[in-house]
């Protein structure tokens, strides 16, 4: 059977026509099947994460360039720069559970307040991150590596980054809006313009270029700052023109305090949670302190290697979230069960064979930064253990999102004491004092703390999604 060339061409209109319509059809998170969404919303996010993290190994490799004391001086600013991504991404954490948790129950309005008011709470915490950080960042750092030398360079680039950080807030909140209605794309365009911008602006504003001074390593905080400003005038347009921007009236930018209470007490425990993860990870610098500066610019650059292999399970932590916060609302425990079980296999399984990757590529990795043989020697150290702990990782991130989606942010904050605070000051503690091991029983330590919290926070995820569950038959049976 032949066809007319007329039928060819009606054909292949409307298949055209059919493809644009689905590309640009938006993600319904509550009826759309769950690899379809983990592609939609993890791979854009992933992508983005990726290159956040390419733009944190440009920071280390001009770092680097600097002097060997300029990239132990970037590696130890990471737990204070990490308090003001902690605040942010907390506070856009339970902004994005409320916003997609009344989407869920079709309440659209509300959830313009929600938007609208967490941009009041990002603006105070900025300030609030402005002043203690650069009256007190020198006396914490001086805890963890008592020179001087690479103290005043950290302070040199953290109190640019201070000053800065209202752009951080504000665009990590208002994407939180875009990140509910499973919208990961537009940030993503944001972190791949900031990363080419940022190997532009690193080397210009580092060792200067016509009428623009060398300013060494605050070189690398103004162009953070830069990036971050251009970043966050982009997401607001974005957020304009979503179904929320439509309700974003004046008035919802008055002091609601209802809301805001409702804000507090998903975005504060999230934030302390974060910021339990400073906190271990300034405890864990603290321990390898004690080996010397290079033990620090080795472990530093290979954390930056390493978290390349964590982003895909930082996309799917963030489609989880979004997912499990609309099902919950539209009380689809079942669906939600899925999404998790699913979400766990997937991440578990990539981690798996990244492990692999990581420990035979650790040296190579290591000396595309450096060549300082004594900083490749601890940062190979490191990735080579590491690896082995890399299939549990998703487990946290996954089942802190499902557990946030469920609005149990206060569970979230306690989970991540005991792992990153609790059981490393412990356990550390008693090896590197008490017994006096060597420099890699840091991360052995490390790799037996992670195994068996993980296995604990599996158990319990399950457990509370079977209560959740219980609890919705029991309401709607009563009803």
């Amino acid at each position: 059977m032949k066809l007319s060339s007329n039928s060819l061409k009606n054909a292949h209109f409307k298949f055209n026509m059919f493809s644009k319509s689905t590309s640009k059809k938006k993600p319904n998170l509550i009826e759309d099947p769950i690899m379809q969404l983990f592609i939609r919303i993890a791979v854009p996010s992933s992508i983005g994460t990726v290159f956040m993290t390419l733009y944190n190994v440009v920071d280390t490799y001009f770092a680097g360039k600097i002097s060997a004391e300029a990239l132990a001086a970037l590696a130890q600013t990471f737990p204070l720069y990490f308090i003001i991504i902690a605040l942010g991404v907390g506070l856009s954490i339970g902004t994005t559970s409320l916003i997609a948790n009344a989407l869920g129950e079709k309440k659209t309005k509300k959830a313009s307040y929600y938007l609208a008011q967490s941009i009041i709470l990002a603006i105070i915490a900025s300030v609030i991150v402005s002043l203690i950080g650069i009256n007190l960042g020198p006396s914490i750092i001086l805890i963890m590596n008592d020179s001087f030398v690479t103290m005043r360079l950290s302070m040199d680039y953290l109190n640019i980054i201070f000053l800065g950080s209202i752009f951080v807030f504000i665009q990590m909140t208002v994407n939180s809006s875009l990140s509910a209605i499973g919208d990961t794309k537009s940030n993503r365009n944001v972190l791949i313009v900031s990363f080419f911008l940022n190997i532009v602006l690193n080397p210009l504003f580092i060792f200067g270029y016509g009428f623009i001074p060398a300013m060494g390593i605050k070189g690398i905080a103004f162009s953070t700052i830069v990036s971050q400003a251009l970043g966050t005038v982009y997401i607001i347009y974005k957020a304009t023109k979503i179904e929320l921007g439509k309700y974003l009236y004046l008035n919802c930018f008055k002091p609601k305090i209802k809301i805001l209470i409702d804000l507090l007490k998903q975005g504060v425990p999230a934030s302390i949670g974060m910021m339990m993860i400073s906190v271990g990870i300034f405890i864990i610098l603290f321990f390898i302190g004690q080996y010397g500066d290079l033990a620090l610019a080795g472990y530093g650059t290979a954390i930056r290697y390493e978290q390349l292999y964590l982003l895909p399970v930082l996309g799917l932590n963030i489609a989880v979230l979004s997912m499990v916060s609309q099902n919950f609302g539209a009380k689809q425990l079942n669906r939600v069960k899925e999404i998790y079980n699913k979400a766990i296999l997937f991440g578990c399984t990539f981690m798996f064979f990244s492990g692999f990757i990581i420990y035979f590529s650790a040296e190579t990795a290591v000396s595309f930064f450096t060549n300082n043989k004594e900083v490749i020697k601890y940062g190979t150290t490191y990735l080579q253990i590491t690896a082995l702990m890399e299939p549990i990782y998703p487990i946290f991130f996954i089942s802190n999102a499902l557990i946030q989606g469920l609005k149990k942010a206060n569970v979230v904050m306690y989970l991540t004491l005991g792992r990153m605070v609790v059981l490393p000051v412990i356990v550390l503690w008693y090896l590197i004092f008490y017994l006096e091991s060597s420099f890699e029983f840091v991360f052995w330590g490390l790799l037996i703390i992670n195994w068996l919290y993980g296995i604990f926070v599996l158990l319990f995820s399950i457990n509370l999604l079977k209560r959740q569950t219980q609890n919705i038959s029991l309401a709607k049976s009563s009803v």
